[in-house]
This record gives C-alpha cells, sequence and structure tokens, in this order.
C-alpha cells in the first residue's frame, strides 16, 4: 500500500537542511513541506516554554499540509520538546537526539564522547543521558557553542573569526582525548571543515542526519506509509519561512548543492 502524503520538516533555520539532504537521498519518492522559523532562529537561548511553544505551532503549520511523518530537524526542540509532542500529535514524530546517540556510541573506540550543541541542548543532558542509556561506561563531555548558529545563518563558514570560535570551543574536549564528537545541531555540519582542522583527523564527526532519514525510512515502511509515486510534475520539496526567504534561498544553496527557486514566507505566529 502507497501513502503519497508528504512529509514534514521543521527547524529553527537553515540548519535542518542538512536533515533535508539526506531524506531526499535515503526516500527519493517522497514529497517533502520543509518548514524553517526563520523570524524566531536561533531556538537555542529560549526557555523550555517558548521552545516547546514554537515546536507546537510549526507542527500545527505542517499539519495544514496533510503530513503523514514529521521530523524534528532541530536539536534543541528535539531535546526539549520531543516527549510532550509525541504525547500530544497521533502521527509519528521523530527527534535527532537518539539517532545521533546510537550512532556516537557505534563509532567511538576509547569510549570519551564529546557532544557541542545550544546551551538549552547541552543544559537538558539529553545527549549525555540518551548515550549513557545505552553504554553506562562511556564518558560524555559536553561543550555549549552559541555562537555557531549565527555564524551559519550569516554563512561565516570559513572566516578567520570563525576558525578562533571554533578553536575556542573545541579546545576544552581536545584536552579530554575525546575520539567522537556529536555535531548537537544540524547547522554545525556546515562547519565540519573548520572543526575537523582544530580536532584532527583521528575524531570522528557525527551528525544526525543521515540516521534520522533512515529511522523515517523504517517508520514509514512497517507502516505501509511509503510513497511509491515519485512527484513527476511540479517540485518535490516546498520550502516555507517565517521570515528572509531570499537570505534562507541563498544559504539553502551552500546546503543542498542545488538552487532552491521557490522559498515562501508564511504568516502563521
Amino acid at each position: 500500500m502507497s501513502n503519497s502524503r508528504p512529509i514534514g520538516i521543521f527547524d529553527s533555520g537553515v540548519g535542518g537542511l542538512t536533515v533535508l539532504k539526506e531524506v531526499m537521498r535515503i526516500l527519493p519518492d517522497e514529497k517533502i513541506i520543509y518548514f524553517g522559523d526563520t523570524a524566531r532562529v536561533p531556538y537555542g537561548p529560549k526557555s523550555k516554554e517558548t521552545i516547546l511553544k514554537f515546536s507546537m505551532e510549526n507542527i500545527l503549520f505542517l499539519l495544514k499540509h496533510n503530513v503523514k511523518l514529521i521530523i524534528i530537524a532541530c536539536n534543541t526542540a528535539s531535546s526539549v520538546a520531543l516527549a510532550v509532542l509525541e504525547q500530544n500529535f497521533k502521527l509519528p514524530i521523530i527527534g535527532v537526539i537518539k539517532p545521533g546517540a546510537q550512532e556516537a556510541v557505534r563509532l567511538t573506540k576509547n569510549n570519551r564522547i564529546g557532544v557541542i550543541g545550544t546551551r538549552t541542548t547541552i543544559k537538558s543532558t539529553a545527549y549525555k543521558r540518551r548515550i549513557k542509556k545505552i553504554a553506562p561506561d562511556i564518558q560524555v563531555y559536553s561543550q555549549a557553542c552559541p555562537l555557531f548558529v549565527p555564524l551559519v545563518e550569516e554563512g561565516w563558514l570559513n572566516t578567520k573569526i570563525t576558525k578562533d570560535i571554533v578553536k575556542s570551543y573545541l579546545e576544552p574536549l581536545k584536552k579530554q582525548r575525546i575520539d567522537t564528537l556529536v555535531l548537537g545541531c544540524t547547522h554545525y555540519p556546515l562547519l565540519k571543515p573548520v572543526i575537523k582542522r582544530v580536532l584532527g583527523p583521528n575524531v570522528h564527526l557525527v551528525d544526525s542526519a543521515k540516521q534520522v532519514a533512515k529511522q523515517a525510512y523504517y517508520i514509514l515502511k512497517e507502516a505501509s506509509m511509503l510513497s511509491d509515486q515519485r512527484e513527476r510534475f511540479g517540485p518535490r520539496v516546498h520550502f516555507y519561512v517565517s521570515d528572509e526567504p531570499e537570505n534562507f534561498a541563498s544559504l539553502g544553496r551552500q546546503f543542498l548543492g542545488f538552487g532552491l527557486k521557490k522559498v515562501q514566507k508564511v504568516s502563521y505566529v
């Protein structure tokens, strides 16, 4: 049985496009609705109550498009809101914490894992708790990197300022001899080249995108909800933002490797 309804993805901004890219690769027949809450990015410094409110509004927006599954492509929202959202909505909702933690545990050899993210994600200890649940003996070292999201949103991916900030944040983790680093924010993969230079070639970098896309595939397959109707006419992905569609489209090209023909601004708040 096929289900041609779209998959919904939301993020605080452009970072979730790293997840979208993997979903497009692993689920090539699916239509996708992507919403970037660019008017209210970043989520990281905001309170748990505010993030939950934003996440609820984002899901209600996606439900207007009759989505069959929702991916929260935002670590901050996943870390503080996922459990509540799962209780309030009937359709499958996937966060990015669990898949990233599982991959980090699989990759580490010396049982010393670093986690970087927004202040809210790190304060929630969501990654640490999930990693410890899988493998209690692993040491987890966490570091908030609040300037990373603004750098990515500005497109400052390889400037001297960016390199200095990355080095400043990651030196404490480097001293802990981590061999695996969880990029606990979907914006951070665009900083991978700089992060690799700071940490060296022997540290595995984990972002959840591939694992999240695989999880979505298995959930839809098990529920007989996969689409086999590849979109022949019109765009496969519909992009919506709450502000600055032109800037989103420009940054989106860096994330996805192709131009975003139409990004629609919506006023739903």
